[in-house]
C-alpha cells in the first residue's frame, strides 16, 4: 500500500543538525517508488526533503548522477545535506512549476519547452556516459519487459507463451544493444514532463528523478519524453522533435535511429504497462490504471514499425483486443 505522507521520526533531528531547526515539514509528493518528498519551510527559505527508506532505496546512484550532471552544467537540484543511514536527503527546492503543469496553463509554450527538453538530450548524447555507470544491457531490458508477463498477464488472466516472448524481444533489440556497446550515453530513464521543471531566471529546465540512470541508448530518453504516459504529445509534435533532435545530435543514419526509437518505445511502454499494473496490485496505487489506455496507444504505434514485426506477432497471438486499452476503460481498481 502507498505510504502515508507523515515525515519520518528522524527528520527533525536531521534538519536541526543542518541548520533547519524548528522548520515546518509539509507533505509534497510521493511517487511510483518508495520515495516520499516533503517541503521544508523556515522563515522565508524552503528546501525539499527526500525520504528514501534504506530498506527499499539507495541514495548513492542519485547522488552520483547529480554530481555528474552538475559538473557538466546541467540543472539537477543541488544536495544540501544527506544522511545515508536514514535515507534522508535535503535538496534545493525547484518550486512547483513542472512542465506538465506549466503546459496546462500555457499550452502556447509547448514547442518552446519541448525544444529545450530535446536540447538537453542532444547535449547528453554528445558526452560519454560515466565510466562506472551500469549498462542498459540485455539483462536489464529483459528484466523490464518481463514485468508485462509477471504482472499484466496474470491481472487480465492471459495465458501467454513466455518462451516466444523472450525470443521475439531478443531478436528485435539486437542492433539497439550493438549501438549501446559502441556509444553508450547517460540515459536518465524517466525523462518526461512531470520530471522536468521550469525554473525562475534560468533558461534550462531542471531535472528530477534520474536515480535509475544507466549507460544506454541516446533514443531512450527521447522516446520517454515524446511518448509520455502522463500527457498527450501529438504525432506532429513528436515528429518535429525527433527531427530537432536528429539535427542537434548530428544523427547520420536517421532510418536506423528511427527503428531504434520505436524499438525502445515498445520496450519502455511494455514495461510501463507491467509497472502500472504492479503499482495497482502490489502497492495499492490504482490511479495509475487511468494511464494504461494512453500507453497502449503508444505501444500499438510502435508495433507498426517493421523492426518490431516479431514482437507485434507475439502481441497479436497472445494479447487480444479486449485485453488491451479497452480493458482499462472501466473501474477495475478494487
Amino acid at each position: 500500500m502507498a505510504a502515508p505522507m507523515i515525515p519520518p521520526e528522524s527528520a527533525p533531528e536531521f534538519l536541526a543538525s543542518h541548520g533547519w531547526a524548528g522548520a515546518d515539514i509539509r507533505p509534497l509528493a510521493g511517487d511510483a517508488s518508495f520515495r516520499r518528498y516533503f517541503r521544508v519551510h523556515k522563515g522565508g527559505e524552503t528546501a525539499v526533503l527526500m525520504d528514501a527508506p534504506p530498506k527499499h532505496e539507495d541514495l548513492g546512484p542519485f547522488l552520483k548522477v547529480t554530481d555528474h550532471l552538475l559538473d557538466r552544467g546541467f540543472s539537477p537540484p543541488r544536495p544540501l545535506a544527506v544522511d545515508r543511514a536514514t535515507g534522508l536527503l535535503l535538496l534545493e527546492d525547484f518550486g512547483d512549476e513542472r512542465v506538465g503543469k506549466v503546459l496546462q496553463r500555457e499550452p502556447q509554450r509547448e514547442r518552446e519547452i519541448y525544444q529545450s527538453a530535446v536540447d538537453i538530450l542532444t547535449r547528453l548524447a554528445s558526452q560519454a556516459a560515466p565510466a562506472d555507470l551500469p549498462p542498459y544491457d540485455q539483462e536489464a531490458m529483459s528484466r523490464e519487459v518481463d514485468l508485462f508477463i509477471q504482472w499484466y498477464a496474470p491481472a487480465l488472466s492471459l495465458d501467454v507463451d513466455q518462451g516466444s516472448y523472450v525470443r521475439a524481444w531478443q531478436q528485435t533489440w539486437a542492433d539497439v544493444l550493438d549501438m549501446v556497446d559502441a556509444n553508450p550515453v547517460l540515459a536518465l530513464r524517466d525523462y518526461h514532463a512531470d520530471n522536468l521543471m521550469v525554473l525562475p531566471g534560468r533558461r534550462e529546465l531542471g531535472l528530477l528523478d534520474y536515480q535509475d540512470a544507466l549507460a544506454g541508448h541516446a533514443a531512450y530518453d527521447l522516446v520517454s519524453l515524446l511518448q509520455d504516459a502522463r500527457r498527450d504529445v501529438t504525432p506532429a509534435l513528436e515528429e518535429e522533435m525527433i527531427g530537432h533532435y536528429a539535427a542537434g545530435a548530428n544523427v547520420t543514419d536517421l532510418t536506423r535511429f528511427r527503428a531504434h526509437y520505436e524499438i525502445l518505445g515498445a520496450q519502455r511502454n511494455t514495461k510501463i504497462l507491467g509497472i502500472f499494473t504492479r503499482l495497482w496490485k502490489r502497492d495499492g496505487k490504482a490511479h495509475y490504471l487511468a494511464l494504461q489506455p494512453r500507453v497502449w496507444g503508444y505501444l500499438e504505434r510502435n508495433l507498426r514499425h517493421p523492426a518490431l514485426q516479431a514482437v507485434r506477432a507475439w502481441f497479436e497471438a497472445n494479447v487480444p483486443e479486449k485485453s488491451r486499452a479497452v480493458a482499462w476503460a472501466g473501474d477495475i481498481s478494487t
